[in-house]
Formats: structure tokens, C-alpha cells, sequence
């Protein structure tokens, strides 16, 4: 259905890991870089607004759907370019996980931490995509994009792709559309040493010890499972767009009145996680301000809630809309602000609405 054709008021909910969003106005699937430029092309020639949709684990997309041709990326494929250290070409549609599966599969070691995050290759670079320790801007060594402005295929080094946490120059942008990314990776059994602490005491060992691939990938899919962040049709908690907000990053000043707010509100001596950062500012929590802010898993009698296992996490687990989840992401920003003044800021891509 609608391959290569454009289709019409197409429901954008089932192609969302939340189940949410109105119609699309287009609709095209595409399934090489070739009909992802010629579907792109031919909506900004008519003076369309595009959305390139991958899989839609990542976006927040309003009620009343998108008004313009929604290009959804089906391309799939990995080309090796060569052989050490291993470098793959990895086309847009290729399903996230199976490519780290592969990669453990055959003994390459640079994305085990990655396993479990649902979505596409291509969408990987665009949020800089990170958990457990790693990011995937730490094996990207090249980007191959359409550039909407001149209408020209280029290429993309990690220089020129600019990414920071959770952010890159093509997040929050229409001007780049990704058609395949090219990871270079390392050939071991196994794995980058192992920098998240929750991930080494449940491998139990130290911090910047390396284990087997397979071993590091078990272990992720176990951690992320009991967060419910593993896609899995029959857990409710599953049916979100993975952490919704970010982990603040704080200067000093921040710091200082985030610790008086802490000792106000808990008490003196009360600490909270904090986790520096090169520039000399820090990573908070963002789990655990939601948490002390009042806001428990399972938060929520409407029909959006917090997820059950994982604060972080708003889920739509039965018939909920997108005005719910956003009346829901609104009362716990305000209620942190609140308490300790910090501003969360949304993880996914907002579509027609705003936080």
C-alpha cells in the first residue's frame, strides 16, 4: 500500500510506537535512498510540508494529524566497505535492533549497548541516540543526506553531523533527509568497556571492564525489558516514545539552587545524582527530579500515564489521544519546575504540537 504512491488521509497512529497521531494529508512508503529523494522532491515541489517517518518510536505527532506528505522510510540494507576496522553502510529503513543484533551476531563490538531502542538506522544520528554508556556518534563516521536547500545528495562526516547529547544539526531541522549512515565498529568478541554503572553491577563488574558482546547486549535487553522499553504488544507500559524528557544539564549556579530546593524539600544532607560533564557543568537525573517532584511510575488517573516501571516513560496504554499525553508531559514539567526549578525539555520530536 501506497509504495512509491502517494495515498491520502493515511492514520499516522498505527505507524507510532504510541499509538498516537491524526491523519496524514500524503502518504508515501519508500523503500531505496532513490524513491526517498524522488518522494521528497516532488513534495517540495508542489509546496508541501514533508515529515520523513522511520519508526516512529521518536515523535509526538498532534490529534489532527500532519497537513503535508509524510514519507515513510522502508529502505533496507547494509553494504560492508571494509574489513578493519569494519566500516558498514547502513540504509535508513533498516530495523534499529536487528542491526545491532547482526553487529553482536558476527562479533563486532561498538553498539551492544544500543540493543532493545525500537526505530529505524536512519533516525540514529538525528537524536544522537544513546543508553547504558554509549552513543552512536561514537561509531558514526559518515552521513549520507538529501539537502533539501539545493537538492543534492551529500555526505556527512561526524564533524560535520555536530553532535551533542541527544541532539546532532539535523534534530529540530527539515533541511537534511538521511539515506544511509556508515558505522565503523571494532572486530572483538568483545564489548566497548562498559561505562553506565547500573550495567556493570548487573554484569557484575567493574566500571571500563570489557565482556563478551553477547553478554553486554543480554544484559540491555534485560534492563531495558524491566523498564518497559522493550516494544512488546502485550505490555501497556511499552506503548510510549521511550524517555520523554532529558536529562538537565546544569551549570554551577543551577547546581547551587538545585541543592538548596533538595535540602528544603527533603532535608539537609539530602544529595541527588549527578554526573559531570567535560564542559564543567552536570547531568541530572531526570527520573529522580520526577520522582521527588511527586510524580511515581504508574502516575495518572486520564488515560495517559507514567509508565509503571520507569518514571521516565509516558505511555497511552489504553484509548488515549495526543492532548492527554501533553496534558500529562505539562503537569510533571511544571510540577519539577516547581519543586526544584528545573526546566525538563522533551526527548521526542514534537509534530504540530507543543510542549
Amino acid at each position: 500500500m501506497c509504495a512509491a504512491v502517494r495515498c491520502e488521509q493515511v492514520t499516522l497512529a498505527p505507524y507510532t510506537t504510541l499509538r498516537l497521531g491524526g491523519p496524514a494529508a500524503g502518504f508515501v512508503e519508500v523503500d531505496s535512498a532513490e524513491e526517498t529523494v524522488a518522494a521528497v522532491a516532488a513534495a517540495d515541489r508542489a509546496g508541501e510540508p514533508v515529515l520523513v517517518l522511520g519508526g516512529g518510536s521518536n515523535l509526538v505527532i498532534a490529534d489532527g494529524g500532519f497537513p503535508g506528505t509524510v514519507v515513510h522510510i522502508s529502505s533496507r540494507g547494509v553494504e560492508r566497505l571494509s574489513g578493519s576496522p569494519v566500516r558498514l553502510r547502513v540504509q535508513a529503513g533498516e530495523d534499529w535492533d536487528a542491526f545491532v543484533a547482526r553487529c553482536v551476531g558476527e562479533g563486532l563490538s561498538g553498539v551492544e549497548c544500543l540493543s532493545g531502542i525500537p526505530g529505524r538506522a536512519g533516525a540514529t544520528p538525528i537524536q544522537n541516540v544513546g543508553a547504558y554508556g554509549q552513543e552512536v556518534s561514537q561509531t558514526i563516521t559518515e552521513v549520507r543526506a538529501l539537502d533539501r536547500t539545493t537538492g543534492r545528495t551529500v555526505v556527512l562526516d561526524a564533524a560535520a553531523c555536530r553532535f551533542g547529547y541527544r541532539s546532532s544539526r539535523f534534530k529540530g531541522r527539515d533541511r537534511f533527509v538521511v539515506l544511509d549512515v556508515v558505522f565503523e565498529l571494532e572486530r572483538s568478541e568483545l564489548s566497548q568497556p562498559i561505562r553506565y554503572a547500573e550495567l556493570a553491577r548487573t554484569l557484575d563488574v567493574p566500571l571500563g571492564e570489557r565482556v563478551p558482546v553477547q553478554e553486554a547486549r543480554a544484559a540491555v535487553l534485560k534492563l531495558r525489558a524491566g523498564k518497559g522499553m522493550v516494544l512488546d504488544a502485550g505490555d501497556p507500559d511499552t506503548r510510549s516514545a521511550g524517555s520523554f524528557f532529558t536529562n538537565p544539564l546544569l551549570d554551577a549556579a543551577q547546581l547551587a539552587e538545585l541543592e538548596r530546593r533538595v535540602a528544603d524539600r527533603l532535608g539537609p544532607g539530602a544529595a541527588f545524582p549527578r554526573y559531570p560533564e567535560p564542559d564543567g557543568r552536570a547531568k541530572v537525573s531526570a527520573a529522580w527530579l520526577i520522582d521527588r517532584a511527586g510524580f511515581a511510575k504508574g502516575y495518572g488517573s486520564g488515560p495517559a500515564r507514567i509508565s509503571s516501571k520507569h518514571t521516565l516513560a509516558l505511555t497511552n496504554p489504553g484509548a488515549g489521544s495526543t492532548a492527554d499525553l501533553l496534558a500529562l508531559a505539562r503537569e510533571v514539567r511544571d510540577g519539577v519546575r516547581a519543586a526544584f526549578g528545573v526546566e525538563l525539555v522533551n526527548e521526542p520530536v514534537m509534530v504540530g504540537v507543543a510542549l
